[in-house]
């Protein structure tokens, strides 16, 4: 018969950062904040706090940080969840982290686990499969990392990710919006995708000169049925907002061999050949894909062929530019 572990004390009341305690950290370790990864150090106890609350993260998660930075998220995520794995890329702050959570939350220490490495070259993780993931996420590798990582780690139910407001919008924009696109797609292909907030500019240290926004992703509780695999429905995403302006007859021309290819898959798909990609669903795009007639002449839907190799990384394609 298993028995729970035992609940770790309580972390302080002042565990967490504050501003002067950010400036003092980041002073002792002789760093400066860099716009190559994005760095901008949330400064507001009250501003993780709310991410945690929104994100619904519970006492049995097990919580990916990506990009943790000096600390402020990871404290704020273990003091609500069973474990957390911050992955960090930068050699300084990856050395720092586990000094800060031991000095700050000494009695969640066995609770906490960093991965030093880039996000988007992890493929496992210590511990057991995550549950959810949570992070302030670097605007410049936002979309990239993020479907990595959902791709990565089908055990992910919930995450809620901080953003630039823009890619916010772009993420969760529904078909006919004019910023619907490609991050919006392919983030549907795993997940129900909405706006969960908004976060100001003060909050952060520097402050940046974009608004951030929050992005609530629920993982399909099953996955789109499909004869195409992901990579080809990502293909068809790609090619039709590479050039957006033109109808799908033209813009899959490329991608299925002809104009005349492209307009036999969309029939078949019972999509217009005269509809643009910004008005189709993630389920419209799947049917195109499977519509697509190979060299023998078959479509996947006729001869019911899905590929079952494995994809565990994201092509440079699927970084979400439009």
């Amino acid at each position: 018969m298993s028995t729970s572990p035992a609940p770790s004390p309580a972390p302080a009341p002042d565990a967490l950062f504050g501003a002067a305690d950010i400036r003092e950290l980041a002073g002792a370790l002789g760093v400066r904040p860099t716009k190559q990864r994005g760095q901008n150090f949330v400064i507001d106890a009250n501003t993780v706090r709310r991410i945690v609350r929104t994100a619904g993260v519970r006492p049995d998660d097990v919580v990916v940080e990506v990009g943790p930075g000096l600390g402020s998220l990871t404290l704020a995520l273990l003091e609500a969840a069973d474990r957390v794995v911050a992955v960090e890329i930068d050699d300084v702050l990856a050395g720092a982290l586990p000094a800060t959570v031991a000095a700050r939350m000494p009695g969640r220490v066995d609770r906490f686990a960093l991965v030093h490495s880039d996000a988007m070259r992890v493929s496992e993780l210590p511990g057991p499969p995550p549950t959810a993931l949570v992070a302030n996420l670097p605007y410049n590798v936002a979309v990239p990392v993020l479907l990595h990582m959902l791709e990565t780690f089908p055990s992910i139910e919930r995450t809620l990710v901080m953003v630039q407001a823009e890619v916010a919008d772009r993420l969760a924009a529904p078909p006919g919006s004019k910023v619907y696109g490609v991050p919006s797609v392919k983030a549907n292909w795993y997940a129900e995708v909405k706006r969960a907030g908004s976060i100001g500019r003060n909050v952060f240290w520097p402050a940046p000169n974009v608004d951030s926004g929050l992005v609530s992703l629920v993982r399909r509780a099953e996955p789109l049925k499909t004869t195409a695999d992901r990579r080809e429905v990502f293909a068809v995403v790609d090619a039709a907002f590479a050039q957006r302006r033109k109808t799908l007859r033209a813009a899959l021309a490329g991608w299925a061999g002809s104009a005349a290819a492209a307009e036999s898959a969309l029939v078949a798909a019972g999509v217009s050949p005269q509809a643009r990609g910004e008005s189709l669903s993630v389920e419209e795009f799947v049917r195109i894909a499977e519509n697509k007639v190979d060299s023998t002449g078959d479509s996947k839907v006729e001869n019911k062929v899905q590929d079952k190799v494995p994809h565990t990384h994201v092509d440079d394609e699927e970084s979400g530019q439009q």
